[in-house]
C-alpha cells in the first residue's frame, strides 16, 4: 500500500471547518506559519464533539488557530485560554479572535508558557500541547497539575516528520536536543501513573493521553 497515496486520500474526505477558519488556514498556509494538519483538526473536533469541554488550555496559540476550531466546535459553554510568547503572531492572534468574535471566549496569556503554567491554579478538561517540542518535558509537572482527573491532553507533533525513530547521531546536531527531549516526554507520558496514553500516527504524530481519576474520585465528586 503506497501510504503517502493513502494519506492524500484521507485528507481528500475532510469536509473543512467554517468559512473563517478556512480563510485563516489559507492565510497561514501562503505564508508558511505552521498550524495544526488537517488529520490533527479532525482528530480534535472529534474530542470537541465527544468531550464537551468547558475548560481548555492551549500551549502554543501562533495565529489562534486551533483555538478557534476548538472553540467553535466544543460547545458555547467553553473557554479557551492560551499562551503565546513569539511577540509578531500575538497581534494576528488577537485580531482573529476579535474578528471571529471569541475574544470574550478565548483567553491568550503573553509570555513564557513555562514560567506562566506555574502561576496557573484552574484545572482544565482538555490541554493542547503545540508550543516547543523541546519544552514539553519541562511544561509536563504543571500540565499534569492543572488537568482535571479524567481529563484529556493532547501533544502535537511527537513524530517530527519520523526523526524520532532515528538513533541520537542520526539527526543533525542542532536537532539533537528536541530529539532527546521528545524521547524524554514520550517515555515520560507512555509510563507516568497518572496518565493512561496512546500515541496515533495522525498528522505529525499525536500523543493522546487521559489522566487517570483514582479510585476514589467518582465517590467524592458523588459526595460533593
Amino acid at each position: 500500500m503506497n501510504h503517502d497515496r493513502m494519506l492524500t486520500f484521507i485528507d481528500s474526505l475532510y469536509a473543512g471547518n467554517t468559512p473563517f477558519l478556512d480563510e485563516i488556514e489559507r492565510r497561514s498556509l501562503e505564508e508558511e506559519i505552521p498550524i495544526i494538519r488537517k488529520p490533527t483538526q479532525a482528530l480534535l473536533k472529534f474530542f470537541m464533539e465527544k468531550e464537551r469541554p468547558e475548560a481548555i488550555l492551549e500551549v502554543g496559540t501562533a495565529v489562534g488557530f486551533s483555538a478557534l476550531l476548538m472553540s467553535e466546535y466544543a460547545g458555547e459553554k467553553c473557554k479557551v485560554t492560551t499562551i503565546e510568547k513569539y511577540e509578531k503572531r500575538i497581534p494576528i492572534a488577537k485580531e482573529n479572535f476579535i474578528n471571529a468574535r471569541k475574544e470574550k471566549r478565548i483567553t491568550l496569556l503573553e509570555g513564557d508558557a513555562l514560567e506562566l503554567l506555574k502561576n496557573l491554579d484552574d484545572s482544565y478538561d482538555f490541554i493542547f500541547m503545540d508550543a516547543a517540542k523541546a519544552q514539553y518535558i519541562h511544561f509536563l509537572p504543571d500540565v499534569l497539575r492543572l488537568l482535571r482527573p479524567g481529563g484529556t491532553l493532547v501533544s502535537d507533533n511527537i513524530l517530527q516528520e519520523g526523526e524520532i525513530l532515528e538513533s541520537r547521531y542520526a539527526v543533525t546536531r542542532r536537532n539533537r536536543t528536541i530529539h532527546s527531549r521528545m524521547r524524554e516526554y514520550l517515555y515520560e507520558i507512555t509510563h507516568c501513573d497518572q496518565l493512561q496514553t496512546m500515541i496515533l500516527p495522525v498528522g505529525d504524530g499525536v500523543a493522546v493521553s487521559v489522566k487517570k481519576k483514582g479510585k476514589n474520585y467518582d465517590e467524592e465528586q458523588g459526595k460533593a
